[in-house]
C-alpha cells in the first residue's frame, strides 16, 4: 500500500543495538513480579490478589488495563484513517510505530479481560455460538477487541515478512491489506464507543457528571485524542532515547487534529451536562466534581497552548500538549469507571498492591515489547542520528 505519492520518506529499518540494556533489565523486574502474582491469581482465585468484591466486580485491571490501555492504543486506527482512508501521506512514517503500539496495547487489554474473569477457564465461550449474548454490550466489546487483534496481526505481518526477505508472500498480502485496514478502522470505533455504553447501563450508580446517553460519543472522541497524543509521546521518547530527529512538523499537524477533537469533546460534554440539569453537581464538594474540573482543565490545555502554528512547531509545547491530552483522557476514564461509580452504602474499593503490580507489569511488557520491535524489525524510518544540541 502507498500513501500520497508526493510524500517521500526514508524506508523503515531496524534500529539495531543490544536487547539487554539497563533499561530493559529494569522493566523486566516488574514483569517477573507480575508473572508470580498471576500464578497466584490463576491457582488461588481472583480474591487472592485483588480487592474486588460483590459491589465492585471490576477495578483497576478493567479501568486501566482495558479501558485506558486500549484508548491509548487508539493511535493505530487513527493514523491509519488519516494516512490511508483520508490519503494524508505525510503521516506515513507514523503508521508502523502506531501499529506496533496499538498491537501491544490491545494484547494487554485482551489479556487483562481474561485476568478479570472469575471462571477464566471458560474464556473460550466467547467464540462459541451457543453462548452468544447478542444483546450484551460486553459481548460486542469482547468480540470486537479479539477481532481487532487478529486484524492488527495481519497488518503487522508485512513488517515481519520484510524483515526476513519474504518478498513474494509480502506482495501477495499487500494486495488484500486494504481490506484489513478498512476493518481495522471500523472495529475500534465500535468497541471504544461501546465501552462508554457500559456505563449507561448502570444508571444512577454513576455520578450525574459522568452518566449520559452521549457517553459512547464522548468515549470515542476522547479515545482518538488520546491515541494521537500517545503517538506523539512515543515519537518523543524514541527521539530522545535513540537520538533521532523529532518530527515537529508532522506531530504538530497530528496534535492539531487532537486539539480540534478536544474542543468538540468539551462543547459536547458541557452542553450535555447543562441540558440534563447536572451542572450543579460540578460545584458540590465531591471527588467526582474535583476530577471533573481537573480533567476539563487538562482537555483545555491543547486549545490555548497549541493555538498558533508556531507553537505547534515547538518541541516543549508539543510534549506538554500531548501529555495534557493523554492525562485528560486517562483521568476521565478512571473517574467514570471507578471514582464516579458507586454501588451503594457498604461497598468500597481501592486497588490492592497486587493489582497495581500486575498493571505495572503489563505496562513494562509494552515498553519492552516496543524496544524489541524497533530494534529487530523495520518499524522506524531510517534516519541519521540527531546530533544537534538543544
Amino acid at each position: 500500500m502507498s500513501a500520497n505519492a508526493e510524500h517521500s520518506h526514508p524506508a523503515p529499518a531496524p534500529v539495531g543495538g543490544k536487547l539487554l540494556t539497563p533499561v530493559t533489565i529494569t522493566f523486566l523486574i516488574p514483569i517477573i513480579v507480575m508473572a508470580v502474582l498471576l500464578v497466584i491469581r490463576f491457582t488461588r482465585g481472583i480474591g487472592a490478589v485483588t480487592n474486588l468484591n460483590d459491589g465492585y466486580p471490576w477495578g483497576l485491571w478493567i479501568a486501566w488495563d482495558v479501558v485506558i490501555g486500549s484508548a491509548l492504543a487508539g493511535g493505530g486506527f487513527t493514523v491509519a484513517l488519516l494516512t490511508y482512508i483520508l490519503n494524508r501521506g505525510e503521516y506515513h512514517p507514523l503508521v508502523r510505530p502506531a501499529l506496533v503500539a496499538a498491537l501491544l496495547g490491545y494484547l494487554q487489554a485482551g489479556f487483562s479481560v481474561m485476568l478479570d474473569l472469575g471462571r477464566w477457564w471458560d474464556f473460550w465461550h466467547i467464540f462459541w455460538p451457543k453462548y452468544a449474548q447478542l444483546n450484551s454490550v460486553l459481548f460486542e466489546v469482547a468480540l470486537c477487541i479479539m477481532a481487532y487483534i487478529v486484524v492488527m496481526w495481519m497488518e503487522f505481518m508485512p513488517v515481519v515478512m520484510e524483515r526476513f526477505g519474504w518478498k513474494r508472500a509480502r506482495d501477495r498480502l499487500n494486495k488484500t491489506l486494504f481490506v484489513f485496514v478498512g476493518i481495522g478502522v471500523l472495529l475500534p470505533t465500535m468497541h471504544q464507543s461501546s465501552l462508554g455504553t457500559l456505563l449507561v447501563v448502570f444508571g444512577n450508580q454513576v455520578h450525574p457528571l459522568y452518566q449520559s446517553k452521549l457517553l459512547p460519543l464522548l468515549f470515542l472522541t476522547s479515545t482518538i485524542g488520546m491515541g494521537l497524543s500517545a503517538v506523539t509521546l512515543e515519537a518523543a521518547i524514541s527521539s530522545m532515547g535513540l537520538k533521532r530527529p523529532f518530527e515537529r512538523e508532522i506531530l504538530g499537524k497530528l496534535l492539531q487534529v487532537g486539539r480540534l477533537l478536544a474542543g468538540i469533546y468539551l462543547v459536547v460534554r458541557f452542553g450535555d451536562i447543562v441540558y440534563r440539569g447536572a451542572i450543579g453537581s460540578a460545584f458540590q464538594p465531591t471527588l467526582p466534581a474535583l476530577t471533573f474540573w481537573i480533567e476539563t482543565f487538562l482537555f483545555s490545555v491543547p486549545l490555548w497552548l497549541l493555538a498558533s502554528e508556531a507553537s505547534r512547531k515547538q518541541s516543549g509545547k508539543l510534549l506538554m500538549g500531548a501529555l495534557s491530552l493523554a492525562f485528560a483522557g486517562i483521568l476521565y476514564r478512571l473517574s467514570a469507571f471507578l471514582v464516579a461509580y458507586d454501588t451503594g452504602a457498604g461497598w468500597h474499593y481501592f486497588p490492592s498492591l497486587g493489582e497495581m503490580a500486575v498493571t505495572f507489569g503489563l505496562i513494562s511488557f509494552e515498553v519492552v515489547g516496543m524496544i524489541v520491535a524497533i530494534r529487530l524489525l523495520p518499524i522506524l524510518p531510517a534516519a541519521e542520528p540527531d546530533t544537534r544540541t538543544t
